[in-house]
């Protein structure tokens, strides 16, 4: 079968390779990919920012139906509609695998970084992260639970009270479903992109996002003040990964407000305003990926319509013309790019 692969470190090297069709071991189960999502993390990891185990076949983000099963395996079976949790392997004996922490687990390996992922006709997943599809899921939309699910492991980490104001910094797919996500906690949601977000930001508009606000056309701290009584948001959830976007959040919020950074930054060493947050005692917390807790609340989301992931599609591709998909996000052309495999 044709794989993408990331041969090596550094920027590129991510080729079109022929493998062998795995084998589900115990446990374990093999599933023919229907779509794949290109997640920021594989740009970074194309482009060299972003380290990964090298060979290895890219893609966390992923739908598909079971075409066999390994022994051990009870509640699921052929001709399953599934998606999986990135997590492949943990220790299990962590005291963040005993709380179900597993994406803090030290020791713990995931699909598409250091086990071979979606970009691929078929894969192994595990059968502990393995998950229905409700009957109201398509295809298309599962293959985004895995950024839904971190974006709702993100909202989990905060408290979201009715009528709360809930600002989204960057209208990129987890700012899109952030914002649908603080929505459906029945929260008043502001999001905010560039000039250059114009495509995104229409997006959020027809998502039915209460207020989007181009902030080099508007000044959104007036915004946030006029719909606050002069106090500020109460939650702010930074989905850029800017810097200049982190100092603008904390600037927004109110005292005591919540702030969550979802972001990945390009670079580890960011300057940040410590001085607001002891001044205005906010509350800062980072959120790393999701865990298994995350998933199931997601897909309930997809099937009642709470969150619309297919809206956030605008780009289909085979895995056999990656350059073409890289070109349509890195040019702002995309929201959501979705990758399918390449036939035999």
């Amino acid at each position: 079968m044709k794989a993408l692969v990331k041969t090596e470190d550094g920027f590129g090297h991510l080729h079109i390779q022929e493998k062998p069709e795995p084998v589900p071991g115990v446990n374990q189960v093999k599933i023919e990919v229907k779509y794949a999502g290109i997640c920021g993390s594989d740009i970074h990891t194309y482009e060299g920012h972003y380290k990964v185990r090298t060979p290895v076949t890219l893609g966390h983000e992923f739908s598909g139906e079971i075409v066999e099963v390994g022994a051990g395996v009870k509640d699921f079976k052929v001709g399953d509609r599934v998606t999986s949790e990135t997590t492949f392997e943990v220790c299990g004996e962590c005291r963040y695998c005993q709380s179900g922490d597993y994406n803090l687990c030290p020791h713990r390996k995931g699909l598409g970084t250091q086990v071979d992922g979606g970009f691929a006709k078929y894969l192994i997943a595990r059968k502990e992260s393995l998950h229905h599809l409700p009957e109201g899921v398509d295809y298309q939309s599962a293959a985004m639970t895995e950024p839904l699910a971190c974006t709702y492991h993100a909202v989990a980490k905060t408290k979201i009270e009715n009528g709360d104001l809930v600002v989204v910094i960057g209208p990129g797919p987890i700012g899109l479903f952030t914002a649908q996500v603080a929505k459906s906690r029945g929260a008043r949601v502001i999001i905010t992109g560039l000039t250059n977000d114009e495509l995104r930001l229409k997006k959020a508009k027809e998502l039915g996002i209460d207020y989007v606000v181009n902030t080099q056309e508007e000044d959104v701290k007036e915004l946030v003040r006029s719909l606050t009584d002069g106090y500020g948001a109460d939650v702010v959830y930074e989905c850029s990964g800017a810097a200049a976007a982190a100092k603008q959040g904390l600037d927004l919020l109110r005292k005591k407000g919540q702030y969550g950074q979802v972001g990945l930054f390009a670079t580890a060493e960011v300057s940040f305003d410590l001085e607001k947050i002891i001044q205005k005692e906010i509350r800062v917390v980072g959120s790393r990926s999701q865990k298994p807790a995350d998933w199931e609340p997601s897909l309930a989301l997809l099937n009642k319509g709470q969150v619309d992931a297919k809206a956030l599609v605008t780009h289909e591709f085979p895995i056999t013309q990656w350059e073409d998909a890289y070109q349509a996000i890195k040019s702002g052309e995309a929201i959501k790019v979705l990758l399918t495999p390449e036939e035999q």
